[in-house]
């Protein structure tokens, strides 16, 4: 393992942040931390960079514990969520600053800088200010500034949370191509689950300064380990119900379940996915079609079943058509059951 954090633990402001936490990144990863506000996700970053000193457990970086490590000597480097870049300075000069720190010769700084610009596609931006470049290119520099100091592990705090929708995509797969051709080891805090979803290769989803769930992002989103990481990640329906075998039932609707039987009887949560609700004129249990959303490529449909809504995202020719009021039916192709907030494993 690249990376390995030990049952660290941190208490701010007489509030536990992070709670005896364990996580491990292979060597050339990138692994993020996701969760929503508050869950610790940026305090365990600060710990792995050194700006926060752990009250126990360890940080270890390729096997050497780097815990009482100051930042600046730590096989580390940070980008942040603001970028942090010098205006008054060029993207050369702000690139090189931590090599001048480091006494380098000056050719071998050159050298250095002119290589991470070519690997982050901005070496005709050498002479330009930060104020003169794009907001996406902005954040390639900053990315630059890190990998110019060849650090072990990448750690990056939000770095796309100041750029619009369109350039966070662009510039979010900029990150992962780099990060990839590089072969670094990187840690990334978003409280984007697209984001987290689309670029890493484990994702590690936190609530109360603990990790609920860590697995690739496939596992993630198709077998949510908690009800807590069902319902952040993704879109899911999380409805009260009777099970049985065959079917599924809340108040006096019964819901087919199309395919395996579902092994279990008795009251759970029962979680589904959008994609996994059938819409059909007749064929399946009644629901009343409560809104129609359009959303490009498919529509978004809220039924109600008594008083349980059920979101189903349907595409053309698949019930798209009904209007508000309509009564559609439906079936379920694959349901999740949860109990005490843990998934049942069939």
């Amino acid at each position: 393992m690249s990376l390995r954090i030990e049952a660290v633990s941190k208490v701010l402001g007489g509030r536990t942040i992070v709670d005896s936490l364990d996580l491990e990144v292979e060597t050339g990863q990138l692994a993020s931390l996701l969760g929503p506000s508050g869950c610790g996700k940026t305090t365990t970053l600060r710990m792995i960079g050194g700006f926060l000193r752990p009250d126990a457990g360890q940080v270890l970086i390729d096997g050497q514990d780097v815990t009482a490590i100051a930042p600046e000597r730590r096989p580390t480097a940070m980008v942040f969520q603001n970028y942090a870049l010098w205006p008054h300075m060029t993207v050369f000069k702000n690139i090189a600053f931590g090599l001048k720190l480091r006494r380098m010769p000056r050719d071998e700084i050159r050298s250095r800088v002119e290589d991470v610009l070519r690997t982050v596609n901005l070496l005709h931006h050498i002479d330009s200010h930060p104020g003169q470049i794009s907001g996406g290119e902005q954040q390639r520099v900053a990315l630059a500034r890190a990998l110019v100091l060849e650090p072990k592990v990448l750690l990056l705090d939000e770095p796309l949370s100041n750029l619009d929708a369109k350039l966070r995509e662009r510039v979010r797969d900029d990150i992962r191509e780099i990060q990839q051709r590089v072969g670094i080891t990187t840690v990334l805090v978003t409280h984007d689950q697209d984001e987290a979803l689309s670029i890493s290769d484990k994702v590690a989803v936190m609530t109360g300064g603990r990790i609920d769930q860590y697995d690739p992002p496939s596992t993630i989103y198709r077998a949510p380990r908690t009800r807590f990481v069902a319902d952040f990640v993704g879109t899911m329906n999380l409805l009260r119900a009777t099970v049985h075998d065959d079917h599924v039932a809340t108040g006096d609707v019964k819901i087919p379940v199309r395919g395996a039987a579902l092994g279990v009887e008795g009251e759970w949560d029962v979680g589904v996915r959008p994609e996994d609700v059938r819409v059909s004129p007749s064929e399946g249990a009644p629901a009343q079609v409560a809104r129609v959303i359009p959303r490009g490529h498919y529509t978004e449909l809220v039924l109600m079943l008594g008083e349980q809504r059920l979101r189903a995202f349907v595409g053309p020719g698949s019930g798209d058509d009904l209007p508000e009021g309509a009564t559609a039916h439906i079936e379920i192709s694959r349901a999740l059951l949860y109990r005490e907030g843990l998934l049942h494993q069939a």
